[in-house]
């Protein structure tokens, strides 16, 4: 009994905190010059600490950006799967948050400069002996709703889709309930972002529990999405990545995150 209501008080301390972080975002988001949506589970470029504030890469470029013009941005969680309706809806000013840069895409949104590249892989357990998109016959495969991931997954067809069992996907809201399932054995593989992965294994300690397969999918670019009459935040987006690029600042917070400078030429 004793265990279940410290189970109860745990999850009530972070519904607490969950709810607190919401109300302070949605005001934050009121007050501000423009607003930046973002999956906040999506390591490390945008996500929640420990202490539920938002943190990552993709905040702290963003943040870099918009302070050279004193604008004030806030940042918006949203449903991933539903970021081109809340940009058109102006709910968010622009996605900005690992955003990969696609034709279908550009037929809604109007692309920044590419700040970064990215490149999808196959993460599979170390016992699976899974180690190629070929050994996925037959296997259970997990992927983000709406991820870039899953759109060249339904594209390219003859990489996974044709082999895996159903010839679709299991999706999941993030990659995090996707990666407790690989770990429980409810999917044998996981297509994901390569900058998410690594990131991820390695801050669990988990690198040496998983394989990361390369796929033949193409190299991705992240950039910024915002809607396509948004012509002045366009220009100031794409001058302030060029002006911290120029600077250095762009290379200090990529070092910061990545241990290196990841950022696009």
């Amino acid at each position: 009994m004793k265990k279940i209501e410290g189970l109860a008080l745990v999850l009530a301390s972070i519904f607490i905190l969950g709810a607190c972080s919401a109300g302070e975002t949605e005001e934050a988001a009121e007050n501000a010059d423009v607003v930046v949506g973002l999956d906040d589970t999506f390591v490390p470029m945008g996500f929640r600490d420990d202490d539920g504030n938002l943190t990552g890469f993709d905040i702290d470029l963003a943040t870099a950006v918009f302070e050279l013009n004193d604008t004030e941005v806030a940042f918006q969680p949203i449903d991933w799967s539903m970021k081109e309706t809340e940009l058109k809806n102006g709910t968010i000013d622009m996605i900005w948050n690992g955003y990969t840069q696609t034709p279908e895409r550009e037929e809604d949104v109007a692309f920044s400069e590419s700040y970064m590249g990215n490149t999808q892989l196959l993460v599979t357990a170390k016992d699976s002996q899974i180690n190629s998109t070929e050994e996925m016959d037959g296997k259970v495969l997990g992927a983000q709703e709406g991820s870039s991931g899953y759109n060249s997954f339904t594209q390219e067809t003859e990489v996974l889709k044709d082999r895996v069992q159903g010839e679709d996907a299991t999706l999941y809201d993030s990659f995090n309930e996707a990666f407790i399932d690989l770990e429980n054995g409810r999917i044998d593989g996981l297509l994901i972002d390569r900058v998410y992965a690594e990131y991820y294994l390695r801050q669990n300690d988990q690198t040496d529990d998983f394989n990361l397969v390369e796929t033949p999918f193409e190299e991705e670019d992240f950039a910024v999405g915002v809607r396509k009459d948004d012509e002045e935040l366009l220009q100031e987006i794409n001058d302030g990545i060029n002006e911290l690029q120029e600077n250095g600042e762009l290379a200090e917070i990529s070092e910061k995150w990545f241990g290196e400078d990841v950022s696009s030429d």
